[in-house]
């Protein structure tokens, strides 16, 4: 098929476009998949010397670091079919063996098979992927695209329609309902997000985390209903409380290091200091000496006596585009990437988690996966896709340069390495031993950092305005929400 003229002129209207980043433009092109004649989206990879597998599928989360690079660009149409497309797919029905999950989930990824009257898509919800991981990530990625392509493109007749009305609904409805739990966080299965195999992910990660208090607030944002509707109100406070959780409990910096290193432990009652009964013999020594005075992060997880200290990149950078992060937590994550650069960027930024599982963690909490192995693919491998997030993160706290440094350093490597999926090795020096090349994402990432460099007044269409206004379980819902509402049987549609 021919490429339209929309995406022919991609590669024009930039006179100082590199002649690899025209590539970059180029290689995106080749990735769109077309259904009934138009874009919907782009294919995982184009790695022609390997197995397709189901890397010649869309994938949601993957296709959003695509439509960022295209919004930026001015280019709509796909991204709008793409919503429309998974749209559908949402009300689809599905199984896995006997069981039916319920409406409201976003797919992993689909296929366009067939041609002609036979075209048709067919849509993947985790049955069947390798260890039948759920994706719950993709309601809230479709969710945070859908704020994105309306702000971008001033659209707002997609949003506002009966249909995605109704999505935005049934994906609340998975996750505000009351629940077996006491937190605001949202409890979910090992490999429920990009980490889709075992990596001790389990419980309240916080990439689903901050994906949850983004999707919460682009609901907020795209909901066609008055203030004082109750699924709005619950949305507000769910939000706000979220926010003061994850600020309150999840934040890391010296002073908090400090302050666990002294915890009681074995506390009862209202008064307790120690809330989660994290053992101060379990945060590692390493990272006392690690940790920079004016830095600082949101830790990998936390629940009962666990408190994982790993640095995820992915979750600290959308942190602060969703304003979980307030303004000076934002910048004490630049400065912690500024001040470990060895570890966290690297010769081939980014980090996805660090440090590396190793030895005997590494064999309990992967289940000895070779792929997972110590400083490769997920555990401790660097992913050229995280540029889009830390340069738009950059430019939220007022460190274009640092970004431009960092993008400038690595853009030919990527083109001469053909896009890798990862890079292997504690400093992102080996291209990833299992890793595709011509990677969709490795080329859209780039490609939206350079976007974001060039215009950056459009990363308004990333984030929400101000940092999020928390509020603790004394301070009810959000200033303005009214009194907390008791949704229960209101949440469904």
């Amino acid at each position: 098929m021919n490429r339209p003229e929309w995406l022919a002129r991609l590669t024009q209207g930039r006179p100082t476009m590199s002649a690899g980043e025209a590539e970059a433009w180029r290689r995106l092109e080749e990735s769109v998949v077309y259904f009934g004649g138009k874009p919907v989206g782009t294919v995982a990879s184009m790695d022609r010397a390997a197995s397709a597998q189901n890397y010649d599928q869309v994938f949601t989360r993957d296709f959003f670091v695509s439509a960022v690079a295209y919004l930026l660009r001015g280019d709509f149409e796909i991204v709008r079919h793409f919503l429309t497309v998974t749209l559908d797919l949402q009300s689809a029905e599905r199984h896995m063996d006997c069981f039916r999950p319920g409406q409201g989930m976003m797919p992993a990824s689909f296929k366009v098979s067939g041609e002609g009257d036979e075209e048709r898509v067919e849509a993947d919800f985790g049955e069947l992927a390798i260890a039948r991981v759920t994706p719950i990530d993709s309601g809230f990625w479709w969710l945070y695209l859908l704020h994105a392509y309306t702000r971008a493109s001033g659209d707002e007749s997609l949003a506002k329609s009966e249909a995605t009305q109704r999505g935005i609904r049934l994906i609340l409805d998975l996750c505000l309902p009351p629940r077996h739990e006491m937190l605001p966080t949202l409890l979910v299965p090992d490999g429920s997000f990009m980490i889709d195999r075992r990596l001790g992910v389990y419980g309240h990660p916080l990439d689903i985390q901050v994906l949850f208090h983004i999707a919460l607030r682009s609901a907020d944002g795209l909901l066609d209903a008055p203030a004082d509707d109750p699924l709005r109100r619950a949305v507000r406070e769910r939000e706000a409380h979220l926010a003061h959780h994850l600020r309150t409990y999840y934040w890391l910096d010296m002073a908090g290091l400090n302050r666990i290193y002294r915890y009681e432990v074995e506390e009862l009652g209202e008064n307790a200091a120690n809330q989660f009964n994290i053992y101060p013999e379990t945060i590692p020594t390493w990272l006392f000496e690690w940790m920079p005075r004016d830095g600082g992060y949101f830790a990998g997880n936390l629940g009962p006596a666990r408190l994982d200290v790993r640095f995820f990149s992915q979750g600290n950078l959308l942190a602060i585009l969703g304003g979980v992060a307030d303004a000076s937590q934002a910048e004490a994550i630049i400065q912690l990437f500024e001040d470990r650069r060895d570890d966290l960027i690297g010769e081939t930024p980014l980090k996805l988690v660090f440090p590396a599982l190793e030895g005997r963690d590494w064999s309990l909490m992967t289940g000895s996966d070779p792929k997972n192995a110590p400083w490769s693919y997920h555990n401790g491998g660097n992913w050229p896709f995280l540029l889009w997030q830390f340069t738009a993160a950059c430019l939220r706290v007022g460190r274009r340069a640092f970004a431009v440094e960092v993008l400038d350093a690595v853009e030919e490597r990527l083109a001469a390495d053909q896009w890798p999926e990862y890079y292997d090795g504690r400093r992102g020096r080996i291209l990833g031993k299992q890793a595709r090349l011509n990677q969709t994402w490795s080329i859209a990432g780039p490609l939206a950092a350079r976007c974001l460099l060039d215009a950056p007044d459009k990363i308004d269409m990333l984030t929400f305005g101000e940092p999020s206004r928390p509020a603790s379980c004394d301070a009810g819902v959000l200033a303005g929400a009214g009194e907390p509402a008791d949704t229960r049987g209101e949440v469904q549609s």
